[in-house]
């Protein structure tokens, strides 16, 4: 009750989510502690029945979020803004970009950008010559780094960002689901998807960790300032960084980790730069050109690969594309939250555009200019000496940049770079896990919060790290990936039924009855909206005011005109209809019919006590239809001669339709198909 009690009064926790979490995490490490070689021996097993059982599950996900949100992009649902349609975005297009980018992957950009291309280069998957296999290296490095990557953040940032600044609900996971749960997402199904986000951000982000220790440790070794990359040493860097990155989660995230990301992000560029202009350039050039379009080319076929007709290339693909995917995925809801926390006031079309193809195409870049020249220094200056350090990968950048003039100042510089690309990442991940584990999103999370975290995701990563090194932290973030990928499918349902049902809201107008009105009789006409109408209702509609209305009609444009006219009435059927038809001879008929049409009613607005005359979960309406198929409308406010009037509307539509696309189109009826 102590415990409870407090959480409630001196913390933003929701007690739940919090113990939780706490409780599984707490139980890894204890567990890792006291059993270590069993602990490795069943997460191998578990890790390699995932690889076997799992592996299609993880590629097939990915495509669906791209192709989801390629189609978004193309779609009417593009131009819906992320927010109020009035509103602008609230950070610049650059800062946005510098955040998201900073969050999203540069710890890992500065760890395998000069590794992972070489690694590739001497394995089994590239094949043939020098070059194609430089090539095939580029476009697996790509693929794995580039719009894959980031389709997964895409998805769940996109979901977060429209429901919470156009729904107006809380900034949290559990919220993307509101369409399917409706209010229970305030209850226990929340409380779990929150644990479910809460437990594969702290992995994914403890990996991270992990990377950046072994590298920054091989720096510092690499300048002489350590004689060795221990584990105290890297013990060490992990807190070290992180009190710097409690420090900026404290200041707010338009303050700290605002700053840190332009800073980073420009950083970085110069060090590219750099690399550009002292390493092989005109070749890189090219190379750019070169590796854009082998990936674009092989994007369709690669997005679904799962290597099952080239076994003795399955190792491979298990140990680095599911492996990437699962750590994209756990990742997902740590970068996901954290853009959308950035992105309010853009369109979808925006949104997706800029998160997909701009990072997308600097990973393209990034790895062009590292790792071709890494495969270029390795080939013609080093005489393969890089290669041979594949297997301790946090050495690599720094002997990388030996072969470059001003080594001592560039390994300077990366160790900057490296450091604040793990202070942003650990930063904003604080926030992220203050967000996910809070009862209220609009509470703002106390002090001692952000240093619980990164307490407890530096003391997570030592232990893990202690046991198994980064294998097993890679393997903890491939079992907590796998629920959460089912989770976000199920999102893209969410997120596709509440656009959805945004669209409808905003397009829905006026009914032409309204049109007609002019405010007389509004008690009446009062009476009638708050009065839900049953089936009998309509049909009494189409007896007493509908049918009336065409026969006057028809016994002037008889009487008067000649003209052919036929009144159908369908009152038994299942949707009750009538139908005023004028006939043509060589031309389709103009017909002009109303239906009875039931629709649901949620249970959410029957229950509501502020709406009494809401009670049946069936409402029904007269809708028009008419000979071309078009969608009709309400039209159970007119009376007699507005009817008529609405009905002669729709003849001089169809008299000027025929005046002006001439007979083609509606010179044919309908053919009936053979049985």
């Amino acid at each position: 009750m102590a415990l409870s009690r407090f959480l409630q009064q001196k913390s933003s926790f929701n007690p739940l989510v919090i113990c939780v979490t706490l409780l599984i995490v707490l139980l890894v490490v204890g567990i890792t502690l006291v059993m270590p070689e069993q602990v490795n021996m069943l997460l191998n097993m578990v890790k390699s029945s995932i690889f076997k059982n799992f592996s299609w599950f993880y590629i097939l996900g990915f495509s669906i979020f791209l192709f989801f949100l390629l189609t978004l992009s193309i779609s009417s649902f593009g131009s819906i803004k992320l927010g109020m349609n009035e509103e602008e975005a609230e950070f610049g297009f650059w800062a946005w970009l510098a955040m998201l980018f900073a969050a999203g992957m540069g710890v890992g950009l500065m760890f395998f950008g000069v590794t992972e291309p070489l690694t590739h280069y001497l394995s089994s998957i590239t094949t043939g010559a020098s070059e194609h296999k430089q090539q095939e290296a580029l476009l697996h490095t790509v693929f794995h780094w580039g719009i894959h990557a980031w389709a997964v953040y895409a998805v769940i940032a996109l979901a977060l960002a429209y429901f919470a600044f156009r729904y107006k609900l809380p900034l949290a996971l559990r919220s993307c689901f509101y369409p399917l749960l409706k209010d229970r997402i305030n209850g226990k199904m929340g409380d779990i998807i929150d644990i479910l986000a809460l437990i594969s951000t702290l992995f994914g982000i403890i990996t991270t960790l992990g990377f950046g220790s072994a590298q920054l440790g091989a720096g510092l070794e690499q300048l002489g300032w350590i004689t060795e990359n221990s584990f105290l040493i890297q013990i060490a860097i992990i807190f070290v960084v992180m009190a710097m990155a409690m420090t900026s989660a404290i200041s707010g995230v338009g303050k700290g980790v605002k700053i840190l990301s332009e800073i980073n992000l420009s950083l970085a560029l110069l060090l590219m730069i750099f690399v550009l202009l002292s390493g092989p350039t005109l070749y890189l050039l090219s190379a750019f050109n070169d590796n854009l379009g082998t990936y674009l080319s092989n994007l369709l076929q690669l997005s679904f690969k799962t290597y099952v007709y080239e076994q003795n290339n399955t190792e491979w693909f298990s140990g680095w594309t599911v492996l990437y995917w699962a750590w994209w995925c756990s990742w997902a809801p740590f970068v996901g939250l954290f853009i959308a926390r950035i992105s309010r006031g853009r369109t979808i079309r925006e949104f997706i555009f800029g998160v997909l193809a701009v990072p997308s195409l600097f990973c393209v870049i990034w790895f062009t200019i590292f790792g071709d020249t890494a495969i270029w220094i390795n080939e013609r200056l080093a005489n393969g000496a890089l290669s041979e350090l594949i297997n301790v990968p946090e050495k690599l950048l720094f002997k990388f940049l030996n072969y470059l003039p001003l080594p001592t100042l560039t390994g300077l510089f990366s160790l900057v770079v490296i450091s604040l690309f793990f202070i942003t990442s650990a930063d904003s991940g604080i926030y992220v896990l203050n967000n996910i584990a809070s009862r209220d999103k609009s509470l703002s999370a106390p002090r001692w919060q952000a240093i619980m975290w990164g307490l407890l995701m530096s003391i997570v990563a030592i232990v893990l790290m202690r046991s198994g090194g980064l294998p097993i932290l890679q393997t903890m973030t491939l079992i907590v990936a796998l629920p959460f990928m089912l989770l976000m499918l199920i999102m893209c349902v969410s997120l596709w039924k509440g656009l959805n049902a945004d669209q409808k809201y905003f397009t829905t107008k006026v009914t032409p009855t309204s049109v007609y009105w002019n405010g007389e009789n509004w008690q009446e006409r009062l009476e009638q909206i708050l009065n839900q109408t049953q089936e009998q209702d309509i049909l009494k509609f189409l007896k007493r005011t509908a049918l009336p209305a065409m026969r006057e009609l028809r016994q002037e444009l008889i009487g008067k005109y000649g003209l052919s006219v036929h009144i159908n009435t369908y009152f038994e059927q299942t949707e009750p209809a009538v139908e005023f038809i004028i006939q043509k001879e060589s031309l389709r008929d103009f017909m002009y019919g109303i239906k009875s049409v039931g629709r649901e009613v949620s249970a959410q607005l029957i229950n509501d006590d502020h709406l009494p005359h809401i009670q049946h979960n069936m409402t029904y309406e007269p809708y028009t239809y008419f000979f071309d198929g078009r969608t009709g409308y309400d039209v159970q406010y007119m009376n007699s001669s507005e009817l008529i009037a609405d009905i002669l509307k729709q003849y001089e539509r169809y008299l000027n339709l025929l005046t002006n696309v001439g007979q083609e189109l509606m010179s044919h009826q309908k053919t009936e198909l053979a049985e």
